[in-house]
Order: structure tokens, then C-alpha cells, then sequence
């Protein structure tokens, strides 16, 4: 599989709710992040913000597993909803951020990397609408909110399988191992 798949099929498990009897997800979002992180762990190694991708991805599973457990996460939103929000900043900041560095990365490709900046400037809008709407306790645009950053993600998924193929997004072949 290559390493743009891998992360957009794990996103597709992160995006994916199934609970059983109303309580446990049965596609775990941990799985899902742990797809994303064999991915970025695939690409090049001169993608740029590669640390911070490697620690927002782990930040983004370790809190999935946390919010994997329906008590915490439900006592998360009792407590206040903005906490739910702030614990899922680090997938947030992950997707953001791997837009923006593919961006970079493809950047003798207009288009595409057009499309990537567009998709990471929408992710911090998600990541940002919350503290307007939560903020302002305008709780009849929570849907609309929640559709939106649906949407988002639906397009970075898009566009990872999409362009999984570029030659910017595959691994580097080891020119000494194949002579």
C-alpha cells in the first residue's frame, strides 16, 4: 500500500462512528491512527515538518485512545464541550499540517499543491470554528459545524488517494540496494 492510502484509509477509520449497542466503536480510531502513522513513517524523508507530523500523530493517537472509552469521552463533553474539542486539536493539527507539507512538497505541481493548501486552510477553519460557535453558545450552528469539518475531511481524503501515486509522495527507492 503506499503511504498516502495508508493515511487516508486510516482517516476513513477515524472519520467512520460504528457503535456497538450505542457505547464502543468497532472501527477504534487507534487503529485508524496507527494506519496513519505506518503511512507517514512511508513517505519521503524530506517531507517537510516531518517531526511535527510524527508528534501531532501520536498526540492524535494517544488521545483516541483515550476518547476511545464512551465514559471519558462523554465526561469530557458534560464537563464542557470545548474540552472534547481541545482533545481532538492534535488530529486536527495533524491533518492541517500534513496538507500544508504535501503542499510544499508537490510544489512543481500548481494544481495539486493549490488543492492541498485549500484543504489545510479549511482544516484550521474546522479546528478554529468551535471556539466561535462554543464561544458564543450558538448551539444550532453545532450541526452545520459538524457537517463542515465532515466535509473537510472527506476532501483530505480525497485527495490522499488521489494523489498517492506522485512521485513526491512516494518513498525514496534505495538506489544502492536495487545496483
Amino acid at each position: 500500500m503506499k503511504p498516502l492510502q495508508s493515511i487516508a484509509m486510516g482517516l476513513v477509520i477515524v472519520a467512520i462512528v460504528a457503535k456497538l449497542n450505542g457505547e464502543y466503536d468497532v472501527l477504534p480510531d487507534p487503529v485508524g491512527w496507527l494506519l496513519v502513522l505506518q503511512g507517514l513513517g512511508g513517505l519521503p524523508a524530506t517531507l517537510p515538518h516531518r517531526p511535527a507530523l510524527r508528534v501531532l500523530g501520536l498526540g492524535a493517537l494517544i488521545m483516541s485512545v483515550v476518547l476511545w472509552f464512551p465514559s471519558l469521552s462523554e465526561g469530557l463533553e458534560r464537563a464542557d464541550e470545548s474540552l472534547l474539542w481541545a482533545a481532538n486539536l492534535p488530529q486536527l493539527g495533524f491533518v492541517a499540517l500534513l496538507c500544508h507539507a504535501l503542499s510544499r512538497a508537490a510544489a512543481a505541481e500548481p494544481g495539486r499543491s493549490r488543492w492541498l493548501r485549500t484543504a489545510s486552510a479549511l482544516t484550521v477553519g474546522a479546528a478554529l470554528l468551535p471556539v466561535v460557535v462554543l464561544g458564543a453558545d450558538q448551539t444550532s450552528l453545532l450541526d452545520v459545524m459538524v457537517v463542515g469539518g465532515s466535509l473537510v475531511l472527506l476532501l483530505v481524503i480525497v485527495l490522499l488517494f488521489r494523489y498517492a501515486a506522485r512521485p513526491w509522495a512516494r518513498p525514496e527507492v534505495d538506489q544502492t540496494a536495487s545496483a
